[in-house]
C-alpha cells in the first residue's frame, strides 16, 4: 500500500519531495511559532511574574516563549489550549435565578398618579426565571463574583458546578451602580480562577470568554482586547469596559474573561447588538482590578462605601481647553464644588482642571469619577491640578456621599423676557433674569433652527469667567462679538459651554 514514507524514499535525492507526515510536521512548527509570537506581544511588561494556575496539569508544554501557554493534541502536533483551559474552565459556574417582578407597563401608566387619576390597576406580579454565569474567585469561602443584574430581585439562586453539581446561594452583597454582586455557596473541592491584573492589558492582547450563553451550558470563546476604558455607554453609573471581540451573549454574563495565562482578567457584563440578541462582535467586561476593590467593601462592609470628592465634572474638550487658555486637552475640568465636601476643604475651585490622581494621569472626567468611586470613605488622594495655566497639588480627605443643592426658586413677578440677542452667539435663545432669590440669566426658550447646546431652564451662571445676575451684566461681560465661555446650570448640575 502506497504511503507518504515509502513514496519519500522511493525519490531520487536530487529531486526529493516533502512527504505528508514532515509535511503535517513543519506546518505544526510554523503554527508553533507563530503563535510564541502572539504570545509575547499579548503578554507585554510584566509577564514574568504572572501568577501560577490555580491547578496545574500534567500535559506537555511547549518550551520558551509560550512555555506561559500548554498546547498538545492527540497527534503531538496541534497546538491547543485545552490544557490551559483545563485549569480555568471549574472555576466558572453557571447561575440560574428564580424570583417574582412588576408587570412591566407601558410608559404612561408607570405614573403611579396616573394610574390612581385613571383608576387603573396596580400592575400585577409575575414570577421570572433567568440564567447567568459567575466565577469562583475564593474557594476555599465559596466565593463567587457575578453582575448585579444576574441576582436582582431573586428570591432563589442555584449555582451549578462543571461537574454538574447543584449548589443553593446566598447573596453576600451587590452594588448597582457598578454591576457587581457577590454570592456565596457550600460546596467541596471548588477551584478558583486566579486574578490577573487588569491595568497592563494592552488593545490587541489575546483573551478568551467563558460563560452560559443562551443557557446552552458551559461555553468558550476567543478573541482579543478590542479598546479599554470604555466609559460613557450609560449601561452603568461607573463605567471603565474593556471591549472585546470574544463572543459575549446573553447568559456569559457574571463569566470569565482570562488571558492566556489562565488569569481572571475581567467580568462579562454586556454586549452591543445593534438592535438584534445576539453578539456582533463588541462585548464590554467589568476589569477585575475595579470588581476586586468592590468585592472587598461588600465583604467588609456589606455594600461599597464610596468616597466623594464633592465635584461636577465635564471632560477637557479642546474648545474649553482653547477657552481656558491651556494647551492640554485631556483631564476632567470642574464645574461646580459642592460647599464643605472634601474638595472645598482642599482648595479646589470651580474651573479647575485635575489632570492626575495619586500621581497617575487622569484623561477624563469619567476616568476621574470611576477612581475616586473606588476609594472608601476617609482615603486621601493627592490631585495635580491646573489653575490659569499652573500646576498645583492638592491633597482631599475623601468623604461620604453628598447631595447637590438645587437651583433656587422663582420670584413672584418674574421680569419680561428678552427675545432680542444679547450676543450674536446666542441667537435664537431668549433670556430672562433670574431675580434676586436665583442670581443669574434664565433661558426660557430655544429656537429649534438655532445651532446651540443651550436649553430652556438652563440658567446661566458665569459668562467668559465673570459671574452675571442679569441681563445687564451678561452682556456686559460678553462683549459684543467674539466667543463666549459660559458656565451653565442644568437640574441643579453645573457646566462649561463654549460657544465659539
Amino acid at each position: 500500500m502506497w504511503n507518504g514514507a515509502s513514496h519519500a524514499n522511493s525519490v531520487a535525492p536530487r529531486r526529493r519531495r516533502i512527504g505528508p507526515a514532515r509535511l503535517r510536521g513543519l506546518a505544526a512548527g510554523l503554527w508553533v511559532g507563530f503563535v510564541a509570537v502572539l504570545a509575547c506581544g499579548a503578554e507585554g511588561a510584566g509577564s514574568d511574574t504572572a501568577t501560577p494556575r490555580a491547578t496545574e496539569t500534567a500535559a506537555p508544554v511547549v518550551s520558551g516563549a509560550v512555555a506561559a501557554i500548554p498546547m498538545v493534541a492527540a497527534d503531538g502536533e496541534v497546538p491547543s489550549l485545552a490544557p490551559l483551559l483545563d485549569g480555568v474552565r471549574p472555576g466558572v459556574v453557571n447561575i440560574s435565578v428564580r424570583g417574582v417582578a412588576a408587570q412591566q407597563m407601558p410608559p404612561p401608566l408607570n405614573d403611579p398618579r396616573f394610574r390612581r387619576f385613571f383608576d387603573v390597576p396596580e400592575p400585577s406580579e409575575r414570577q421570572f426565571r433567568s440564567a447567568g454565569s459567575g466565577v469562583i474567585v475564593d474557594a476555599e469561602r465559596g466565593l463567587i463574583l457575578t453582575n448585579h443584574h444576574v441576582i436582582d430581585r431573586a428570591d432563589e439562586i442555584t449555582v451549578t458546578l462543571m461537574s454538574g453539581e447543584q449548589r443553593k446561594a446566598e447573596v453576600v452583597g451587590s452594588d448597582r451602580e457598578a454591576d457587581v454582586a457577590v454570592i456565596r455557596i457550600e460546596a467541596d473541592d471548588l477551584v478558583a480562577v486566579p486574578a490577573g491584573d487588569s491595568d497592563v492589558l494592552r488593545v490587541g492582547d489575546f483573551v478568551l470568554a467563558i460563560g452560559n450563553p443562551f443557557g446552552l451550558g458551559q461555553t468558550v470563546t476567543s478573541g482579543i482586547v478590542s479598546a479599554l476604558g470604555r466609559s460613557g455607554l450609560q449601561l452603568e453609573a461607573y463605567e471603565d469596559f474593556i471591549q472585546t471581540d470574544a463572543s459575549i451573549n446573553p447568559g456569559n454574563s457574571g463569566g470569565a474573561l482570562i488571558n492566556l495565562r489562565g488569569q481572571l482578567i475581567g467580568i462579562n457584563t454586556a454586549i452591543f447588538s445593534g438592535g438584534g440578541a445576539g453578539n456582533i462582535g463588541i462585548g464590554f467586561a467589568i476589569p477585575i482590578n475595579m470588581a476586586r476593590s468592590l468585592m472587598n467593601q461588600i465583604l467588609e462592609f456589606g455594600e461599597v462605601r464610596r468616597g466623594q470628592l464633592g465635584v461636577l465634572i465635564q471632560d477637557l474638550t479642546p474648545e474649553l481647553a482653547k477657552a481656558f487658555g491651556l494647551t492640554a486637552t485631556e483631564g476632567a475640568l470642574v464645574s461646580q464644588v459642592v460647599e464643605g465636601s472634601a474638595a472645598a476643604r482642599a482648595g479646589i475651585k470651580q474651573g479647575d482642571v485635575v489632570i492626575a490622581m495619586n500621581g497617575d494621569p487622569v484623561r477624563s472626567s469619567a476616568e476621574l469619577r470611576n477612581r475616586v468611586g473606588l476609594e472608601p470613605i476617609g482615603t486621601e488622594v493627592k490631585l495635580d491640578i491646573l489653575r490659569d495655566g499652573k500646576k498645583r497639588t492638592v491633597s482631599a480627605e475623601l468623604g461620604a456621599r453628598e447631595q447637590t443643592a438645587q437651583a433656587g426658586g422663582d420670584d413672584d413677578e418674574p421680569p419680561s423676557p428678552s427675545r432680542k440677542a444679547v450676543h450674536p452667539k446666542l441667537q435664537g435663545v431668549t433670556l430672562q433674569e433670574g431675580g434676586a432669590d436665583s442670581p443669574g440669566v434664565l433661558v426660557v426658550e430655544v429656537d429649534p433652527s438655532s445651532n446651540t447646546p443651550l436649553r430652556p431652564g438652563d440658567i446661566i451662571r458665569e459668562v467668559n469667567r465673570q459671574p452675571v445676575s442679569n441681563l445687564s451684566t451678561l452682556r456686559k461681560a460678553a462683549g459684543k462679538d467674539g466667543p463666549l465661555l459660559l458656565l451653565v446650570e442644568r437640574e441643579g448640575r453645573t457646566f462649561f459651554v463654549y460657544l465659539e
